[in-house]
């Protein structure tokens, strides 16, 4: 598990953009000894370690944990540059979400908040008491982060996904993360000194079909019969990681059954799809985007 990976600084519009092209031009851009990387990537040694990180925890460039340490662009990476290299696509932006909220060992945190953080409206005190207790509870040798890194890694995780504009007056707080179109967060209000803030699920039609099939066939490899409470309640499954309401998911995997991907059974007592589909999560992904390239 790790925590703070991210130096403080949440991810920046246009600095997934920038990581991917200077590693496609140099791989070794993050560890080159004979140029700077703050002068290839223009921003600061921080700023330098946050984007290393981010790219690869969104699951578009991998490296090597020994030897030389270059990157390169993964499966995804490399669909993702191909086709939408500037991350304008929802689809691409759902992708990265993806990675990130089923990335436990790497985002921690972002993982926790979507798969094991229950409560609809929270402050920052809730997510640490959550972040305590699942640590406690872990099977695995792992040390008690402290209070500051999982206070910046939640207001990191809030940065991710809300909008500072509506409540910030500072410049830099305008240099946003493009996550924050997902609408994931909400702010509430401020109550004994608090900020409280509101998880959102969002609209089945805000979340391509061809996304949302390939999260299930990512999660449930070589399955081809799936609980429809699988689906909302597992770990990194699309109810959890999107956070669909059950309205919501069901109109998700009603779409898909119109589409012909699976069929939705929901008689002689089965609450279950059943997946048409021999396509992988990478074929999903290279349909989606063909289909927006033919329209």
């Amino acid at each position: 598990m790790k925590f703070r990976g991210h130096e403080t600084f949440a991810i920046r519009k246009g600095w997934l953009t920038k990581g991917m092209r200077n590693v496609v031009a140099m791989p070794d851009v993050f560890v080159s000894r004979e140029v700077n990387p703050m002068d290839s990537l223009g921003i600061g040694s921080n700023m330098v370690k946050a984007l290393r990180y981010w790219l690869q925890v969104t699951n578009l460039t991998s490296e090597p944990n020994f030897g030389r340490r270059n990157q390169n662009l993964t499966d995804i990476g490399n669909i993702v540059y191909n086709n939408d290299r500037y991350i304008e696509e929802i689809g691409t932006l759902w992708l990265i979400h993806y990675a990130l909220a089923s990335n436990k060992d790497e985002a921690t945190s972002w993982y926790l908040f979507f798969n094991q953080f229950d409560l609809s409206e929270f402050t920052e005190e809730d997510f640490a008491k959550r972040v305590r207790k699942f640590i406690s509870m872990s099977d695995e040798d792992v040390d008690m982060p402290s209070e500051r890194a999982v206070s910046d890694d939640f207001k990191c995780v809030i940065s991710t996904y809300y909008s500072k504009k509506d409540y910030s007056s500072d410049p830099e707080d305008n240099i946003e993360c493009p996550l924050t179109e997902l609408g994931l967060i909400s702010f509430v209000e401020v109550k004994d000194h608090e900020r409280v803030f509101r998880k959102e699920s969002p609209k089945a039609e805000d979340i391509p079909e061809l996304i949302v099939l390939a999260v299930i066939v990512n999660k449930y490899e070589n399955e081809k019969e799936i609980k429809i409470s699988a689906l909302q309640n597992d770990d990194c499954s699309i109810g959890k990681v999107f956070c669909l309401d059950t309205i919501s998911l069901h109109n998700i995997l009603y779409k898909l059954d119109s589409l012909g991907y699976l069929k939705v059974v929901r008689t002689a007592g089965l609450d279950i799809i059943r997946l048409t589909t021999d396509m992988t999560y990478i074929e999903c992904v290279e349909l989606y985007y063909r289909e927006l390239n033919d329209r």
